[in-house]
């Protein structure tokens, strides 16, 4: 709005006011030269003012009245549902009818631009008052709840039907299953030897060929620079550019514990804080985790996004809800208990510049902070390493579709909004998302910077988590192979078969796996044969050679992890790969089942359990 010429500066009149102290106001300009932000953006998030006191003073720096909308509503029949984006984005709401019959808006940010534009669209009548950005969120949220919500379910089948979870089994697929279970069983009854022989024929050939194809990529990760390097000069180059406001996602649901060590992750993080914008993902009825995130006081930076209860009550779908709500050109997701390395999001706006612009997502590595705290930690550390330091650069390389990690994947916001986001009814979003992108011939790399989590220190919580995972996967591979020739022709013969054996691969040996070790085990020990004599040596043989090579590799590659990550002293429990392997195929026959009982329901996974966390937060909070 145009002020008078003998309007003092805005710093200059919070200082005439008492808001603020010269020495922080001469504080916030020297970062403002540094990290380019508007000098309110950074007062906020250096806590100086409330935010309530600061867009009160702002009002008043404006000669505009005040109005909390909390307690002065405005009237929903002037709110319009087309325009939530951009409600969110500039921050002003259409308030009540004045006086003249034009329009009152309620503004946080009363700019020359935008108050000319409201002008120009709805008359001279229009008339202006000052308002809290926080109050606009929430009356948002309130007031746009029913097409926040429909969008967030929604979007992605409109959009792309075919690549929408909501139905599990298509027709097609449905009708190929039965066929291929008839034929099974007729061909059960007819020639039960011959049969018999041929599925377990089948069986290790998928089994052979996806840990053929693992240690494909390990031997390219090893051998190669297959991720993104970026070194610390570079980091230190891009800090005289302007930062691009970054969006942070966190998505929670009944963590209030965890809460601070998230906050004070985010606070350690060296990219400038009045560009972060930080969204609480919260469920609405999650009364104890809302309240908790209120009482930290934290910075503006920091918004709470509550989510209405709907079904299916998934990550995916939290995280479309609150993405109406990022002002970010970029955006990454963190979990609760997630410690990203400082560095992080400049590592990741050095490599996007580096990419070429069909580099649409960056995945950090990911790995465990409690590594050594049980046999189960140590076991999870490894296998992390393998994905995340061995497989998935490896995939890229290889021009495979990628899985992404559920956390600390980093997005380029016009290329996810035009994906419309995650599937919510996919309950690994992630990997379904990284395969969509390769379908739409965009790229996803991998950058040398860590986000270290809490690994599961308990094996039934660690079984919920991965049997989600695994049924996850299995999700993914029927949604993106309803067209097979279609997925052919855009992914390549590697990204296909690479598909087929790594995504594909994962389940399925986690579901053969006992089928190839029980029979084993009890012929070794107990001499029992139960009707191995009915298979040809050779085939027997071919069963011993993959569980001999499957483990072995295994083993060889944990090893291998182990002294890449320094972790050498985890190097002696690779050997026991096939105890952690029994675990993981009781998890695939519980995601099996509840892929068919109860596919879009999210196993939840505790955290806080580790001595680790509960150490850090009588830190944080003493």
């Amino acid at each position: 709005m145009a002020l008078p010429a003998d309007k003092p500066l805005f710093g200059q009149f919070l200082i005439e006011q008492g808001y603020l102290t010269a020495e922080q106001v001469d504080e916030a300009l020297s970062l403002q030269k540094t990290w380019k932000s508007r000098l309110g953006d950074i007062i906020l998030s250096k806590r100086w003012m409330k935010p309530f006191e600061f867009y009160k003073a702002l009002a008043r720096y404006f000669d505009l009245d005040f109005v909390n909308l909390m307690t002065d509503n405005p009237n929903p029949a002037l709110f319009d549902a087309t325009m939530i984006d951009e409600y969110n984005c500039r921050s002003f709401l259409p308030w009540r009818r004045n006086e003249k019959g034009g329009i009152t808006f309620a503004l946080a940010d009363p700019t020359d631009a935008l108050t000319n534009e409201l002008i120009t669209k709805y008359g001279a009548d229009t008339t202006f008052v000052g308002t809290g950005r926080f109050d606009i969120i929430w009356l948002v949220q309130r007031l746009g709840q029913s097409t926040l919500s429909g969008d967030a379910l929604h979007a992605l089948s409109r959009l792309s039907p075919e690549h929408s979870g909501q139905n599990v089994f298509t027709v097609s697929q449905i009708v190929f299953f039965y066929l291929v279970a008839a034929g099974f069983f007729t061909s059960l009854c007819l020639w039960p030897e011959a049969t018999l022989i041929a599925v377990n024929v089948v069986a290790s050939i998928i089994f052979f060929s996806s840990f053929i194809l693992k240690f494909l990529l390990a031997c390219v990760a090893s051998r190669r620079d297959v991720d993104v390097k970026v070194e610390e000069s570079e980091v230190g180059s891009l800090r005289h550019k302007e930062y691009p406001i970054y969006t942070i996602l966190v998505p929670m649901y009944k963590e209030p514990d965890v809460l601070p060590i998230l906050v004070n992750a985010i606070r350690n993080l060296s990219y400038p804080q009045s560009k972060l914008d930080v969204k609480l993902v919260l469920e609405e009825d999650d009364i104890e985790t809302i309240e908790a995130a209120k009482k930290l006081a934290l910075e503006s930076t920091f918004e709470i996004i509550a989510v209405p209860p709907s079904q299916p009550r998934t990550k995916p779908k939290a995280c479309n809800y609150a993405i109406r709500f990022a002002k970010g050109e970029f955006l990454t997701i963190y979990d609760a208990e997630d410690k990203p390395e400082a560095t992080q999001l400049e590592k990741v706006l050095v490599a996007f510049h580096k990419l070429p612009k069909t580099t649409v997502c960056i995945q950090a590595r990911l790995n465990y902070y409690n590594a050594t705290e049980n046999w189960l930690t140590r076991m999870f550390t490894l296998e992390y390493t393998s994905w995340f330091d061995f497989y998935l650069p490896a995939l890229e390389f290889l021009h495979i579709p990628i899985p992404l990690g559920g956390t600390s994947n980093h997005f380029r916001m016009d290329a996810l909004r035009s994906l419309r986001a995650w599937d919510p009814y996919n309950v690994t979003e992630d990997a379904d998302l990284g395969v969509r992108i390769t379908q739409r011939g965009w790229k996803v790399a991998v950058v040398n910077s860590t986000t270290y989590e809490e690994a599961n220190v308990s094996i039934p919580n660690w079984i919920r988590q991965r049997s989600r995972w695994l049924k996850g996967y299995m999700q993914t591979y029927l949604v993106h192979m309803r067209h097979p020739i279609q997925f052919y022709r855009k992914t390549g013969a590697m990204g296909f078969w690479g598909f087929q054996f790594f995504i594909g691969g994962t389940f399925m040996t986690a579901l053969l796996g006992p089928v190839f070790c029980v029979p084993f085990v009890l012929f070794t020990i107990f001499n029992l044969k139960l009707g191995i004599d009915i298979f040809p040596k050779a085939v027997v043989a071919m069963n011993v050679i993959n569980l001999l090579l499957g483990n072995g590799f295994l083993i060889y590659t944990y090893v291998l992890c182990s002294f890449k990550r320094q972790y050498q002293h985890l190097a002696f429990y690779a050997l026991t790969v096939p105890l952690y392997w029994v675990l993981q195929s009781i998890a695939a026959y519980k995601g099996l089942i509840q892929l068919i009982t109860k596919p879009f329901y999210w196993e939840k996974t505790q955290h806080g359990l580790s001595k680790h966390t509960a150490a850090e937060l009588k830190d944080i909070t003493t």
